[in-house]
């Protein structure tokens, strides 16, 4: 293909930087469908839409091993990890994680754990001034870590090692060698507890994530080692204690819009669910999604050569008003109306998840966010002053203050011990 007719790109890496999640959506504004940049040095493409979705996943356009940056293995996800593998090797490794993510019981047991340990937690928060995002995030951890088989002596730091795999990734400075550091003890300490499993010294119960990456063996055949199952097994956990972000959008949502608690505390599993969905629509989450050209191809007739950076817009795609009315309006009725498509809500990637890189544990949130958002509604607190700014040049976003709240106490007429899983199928 000839590229000697355009002109030079200009690198965008420092307006990334300063804008955030809105550099793709304002410079889509003013070129079109098709962004042209130039990111840390390489020649970048970035697409929108339903259309772009099942373009960038499909395996013979896009790989995805080679687009993710070291400083992001290094931090959110690991080297080694599932989302640098493509064909046959990322399908056998992929199906691990479906086997456990995925399904009414598998999920519903996650959810289970979780909604228990919070159900526990809440009845401390009474008289305290408490952040939601930090006491959500020691929740989840515990939570998950019981449904994972992964014994925990302490959920407060290793909630405060995951949150910061997730909230520096993105960034440089402090916060990202905090979130390099976080991985490596975590790694270090969870190849040891899978090398104990094998040796017999500690126990993994029968199909919980720690017995499952412990066992898995990978399209050669062989185990994985201690370095990559430790990648794993937080592949599994840090993603859903990243659902902490959720559950404080959840807390900003219900301060701006107080009648919702209402609609959330009747019991009705169909409107969490939408609820759910909206969060994840509406709130910055992931900006978007890596991956590079596998040979010469063509998007609307605009030439994409082998090797160039492909970037999917998520948050654009999640606010574009093409695909919903009112995007900017916070409003889970939408979700009631009509349930999201496949490819059209995209705040944890589009495509197939069995067999391309969607997120598998996309039902867990759904579940998890439809469980926790109802209990956080019917909860009786006080929101003090506070800076609830949601900042969007800072990726990860998240709501300044955390989401203050004091004097939280469980009204008496609220049951806080069931078990009930709204959602648990997810989307």
């Amino acid at each position: 293909m000839n590229r000697s007719r355009r002109p030079p790109l200009v690198d965008s890496s420092l307006a990334l930087l300063a804008k955030g999640y809105a550099w793709l959506p304002d410079r889509r504004r003013s070129t079109g469908p098709v962004v042209r940049a130039r990111l840390m040095g390489q020649e970048t493409v970035a697409l929108h839409g339903p259309e772009a979705v099942r373009f960038f996943y499909d395996e013979r356009h896009v790989e995805r091993g080679t687009a993710l940056p070291g400083p992001v293995l290094s931090t959110l996800f690991g080297h080694g990890a599932v989302h640098t593998l493509d064909g046959r090797a990322h399908r056998v490794r992929k199906e691990m994680f479906l086997s456990l993510l995925t399904g009414p019981e598998a999920v519903a047991g996650l959810v289970a754990c979780v909604t228990r340990a919070w159900d526990e937690t809440v009845r401390s928060w009474s008289g305290r001034r408490v952040v939601l995002f930090d006491e959500a995030s020691r929740v989840i951890t515990r939570g998950v870590c019981q449904w994972a088989g992964i014994p925990l002596d302490d959920a407060h730091s290793l909630a405060r090692h995951l949150v910061a795999m997730v909230d520096g990734f993105a960034t440089p400075g402090p916060r990202h060698w905090q979130a390099r550091r976080a991985r490596a003890r975590s790694e270090a300490w969870l190849g040891r507890l899978v090398e104990d499993v094998r040796a017999g010294a500690a126990t993994a119960p029968d199909g919980s994530a720690l017995d499952e990456v412990a066992r898995h063996r990978d399209a050669d055949g062989r185990l994985l080692d201690p370095h990559t199952a430790a990648v794993e097994l937080l592949n599994v956990i840090r993603p859903t204690v990243a659902v902490c972000w959720f559950v404080s959008y959840a807390g900003h949502a219900l301060c701006l819009r107080p009648e919702l608690r209402d609609r959330l505390g009747d019991d009705d599993p169909a409107y969490a669910v939408a609820f759910a969905h909206e969060l994840r629509r509406f709130y910055p989450f992931a900006p978007f999604l890596g991956g590079r050209a596998v040979t010469d191809l063509e998007w609307r007739g605009e030439p994409i050569p082998a090797g160039t950076l492909i970037l999917l817009d998520l948050y654009g795609q999640n606010h574009d008003p093409a695909l919903w009315e009112d995007p900017y309006t916070f409003e889970p009725q939408r979700f009631v109306e009509r349930p999201p498509e496949r490819d059209e809500l995209v705040p944890q990637g589009g495509g197939d998840r069995a067999h391309g890189h969607r997120c598998p544990g996309e039902d867990v949130t759904v579940a998890l966010l439809s469980a926790l958002v109802p209990r956080l509604a019917r909860l009786e607190y006080h929101v003090p002053e506070q800076d609830l700014r949601i900042p969007l040049h800072r990726m990860p976003a998240r709501v300044r203050s955390g989401f203050v709240i004091e004097d939280a106490r469980v009204p008496a007429s609220v049951a806080v011990t069931g078990s009930s899983v709204p959602g648990a199928t997810g989307s």
